[in-house]
């Protein structure tokens, strides 16, 4: 998530064993049923609502906003939340399955269907006097070009809808995964936690944003930047899966130093250092998935993960004076909010990891069954009340029934979306890895 994706019991069976090319792997066990991670779908689907709660709050429960956010920036905090998990199941899936070619597979039906659902609704609402589309409607290659891999936010595309930036994030995730995986170097992930949060505080000063971008030099240039990233990952991607030996490790390392130079330099949004924070943040939920498998002790994950936090709030105190930081008026707050939310959605892990023995509730669940519907579509129904509904200032009551409005909406939508477009396509993609594992 993806962090915004429901990921299905299926893809971690209780209890058993697989084999891999870099041995045995253990899965997960939920306590609770032994067929499903209810924690981290509790954990998914209140992410998702603090993102909602974030968008929503600039059109109703404005008061709550004016007053929450001199502390806790909600959106920031769940999509850190959201990295934690998917740094956390991600690598299960893959270890799980063995196989990268049955990992792309799954993870293409899993995310693929849902975004190109978003970004037609998002352009149809557009042709409607809905929302907008920031400008793709003039450069629809390179916008195209970009969106294929996910990638808009470290490309020249625009996010559509806006929250599709965390996916960049989660791509480049994947390809290193699957690089790690392929040269059989997956299993050091404290050490990349470590290494990404250093690299946040001791490059986050200096590291420029779009820079490929601005070297580029209009449409055309730009238009083969986002090409040749495209093909470079493609290519890599499918060396990776013909599984041929050293050709699958060259190719799979194409793929990932192509994700990680974009990442690093052509950033598009928000500040230099969030490549490298969020990777940090991945990496570390992987290093508790390892703790939980016994492939690394407790005690070290602990120390490293709290390392991890302090160096990733470092980064962000300290490079956040920037002159970069987007509409940032007051800077003390800009840093009670960065810190907050990071020291926030580690207690929030580290709660549900404390309770994934117990009884989840089913409506929390639920809600991260249907998260990344959520997550992606809530942006097009508050477009959509923007334009039905008078905006001018409510009463408080009026604003909370507006605002349970709105969410019900949100989730009747999603709930579609999930029944009808996730889950036909989640079992064809099943059959489809099982066919060409």
């Amino acid at each position: 998530m993806s962090a915004m994706e429901s990921e299905q019991a299926r893809a971690l069976v209780a209890g058993g064993a697989g084999s891999s090319a870099a041995g045995t792997v253990t899965t997960v066990r939920d306590g609770r049923s032994g067929t499903r991670l209810a924690w981290l779908d509790a954990l998914r689907g209140f992410a998702a609502l603090c993102v909602v709660f974030d968008h929503t709050s600039y059109l109703v429960l404005q008061p709550v906003r004016s007053f929450l956010y001199h502390w806790l920036d909600m959106g920031q905090y769940g999509v850190f939340v959201f990295f934690l998990i998917s740094g956390y199941i991600i690598p299960a899936s893959l270890e799980r399955k063995g196989s990268v070619r049955a990992f792309w597979i799954s993870r293409a039906f899993r995310l693929y269907p849902m975004y190109a659902v978003a970004i037609v609704l998002a352009v149809i609402g557009f042709l409607n006097g809905i929302g907008n589309i920031a400008g793709a409607q003039h450069q629809p290659v390179t916008a195209i070009a970009s969106w294929l891999l996910m990638l808009q936010n470290l490309l020249s595309g625009p996010n559509i809808p806006n929250v599709v930036w965390t996916l960049a994030y989660e791509m480049v995730f994947y390809l290193l995964l699957a690089a790690l995986f392929t040269w059989r170097i997956h299993r050091q992930s404290g050490g990349y936690a470590l290494a990404f949060a250093a690299a946040a505080v001791a490059l986050g000063g200096v590291l420029p944003m779009w820079s490929l971008y601005r070297a580029a030099h209009g449409p055309s240039g730009i238009r083969i930047l986002d090409l040749t990233a495209d093909a470079l990952i493609l290519i890599g991607i499918g060396l990776t899966v013909s599984g041929r030996g050293s050709l699958s490790r060259i190719g799979a390392a194409i793929a990932a130093l192509t994700g990680l130079v974009l990442v690093t330099v052509n950033q598009s949004y928000p500040y230099p250092w969030s490549g490298l924070v969020i990777l940090a943040l991945m990496f570390t939920g992987t290093l508790v998935y390892r703790a939980e498998q016994g492939q690394v002790s407790k005690s070290t994950a602990v120390w490293i993960a709290g390392t991890v936090l302090l160096l990733t709030i470092t980064a962000g105190v300290w490079h956040g004076a920037r002159p970069l930081l987007h509409g940032t008026s007051d800077l003390q707050q800009w840093r009670y909010q960065w810190v907050s939310s990071l020291v926030l959605a580690a207690i929030t892990f580290a709660f549900g990891l404390a309770v994934r023995h117990r009884k989840i509730p089913v409506t929390l669940a639920w809600l991260g069954l249907v998260s990344y519907p959520v997550y992606l579509l809530h942006l097009l129904v508050l477009s959509a009340y923007q334009s039905l509904v008078p905006q001018h200032r409510q009463p408080v009551a009026m604003q909370i029934l507006l605002a349970a409005g709105i969410l019900a909406v949100v989730l009747a939508v999603s709930a579609v979306a999930h029944y009808g477009v996730e889950i036909p396509m989640q079992r064809l993609g099943r059959r489809a890895a099982k066919k060409w594992r």
